[in-house]
């Protein structure tokens, strides 16, 4: 995750904590959630319905080989040919990691 997306969750969660009156990282009445950041990440990974509670979608996944031989700038033939260890040993992802802010608006007619 880069510094933005970390920047994005970390207010966000702020935002969370502020809303039910914590300043840390306390238990709450309805759980535990609050306890760490990571699990606050992990629940708006796997409950759409607690995402869109607090507008952040997280979506992660694994690149391919063909994506991860872009990112690695691996084009030519005329080099000797890179492997998936060779990848991994200069650090070329392995995932990708998407955060996006929601805004909800909700009307009534």
């Amino acid at each position: 995750m880069n510094n933005e997306q970390q920047q994005i969750i970390d207010k966000v969660y702020e935002d969370a904590l502020m809303e039910y009156g914590f300043e840390s990282l306390p238990s709450t009445p309805e759980g535990t959630w609050f306890e760490t950041v990571e699990t606050f990440i992990y629940k708006c990974k796997i409950d759409n319905e607690f995402s869109e509670r607090w507008g952040l979608k997280i979506e992660e996944r694994e690149l391919s080989l063909e994506e991860r031989r872009k990112l690695a700038n691996y084009d030519s033939v005329f080099v000797s040919p890179m492997t998936v260890e060779s990848w991994d040993r200069n650090n070329i992802p392995t995932k990708l990691i998407t955060t996006t802010k929601i805004t909800k608006i909700e009307s009534y007619e």
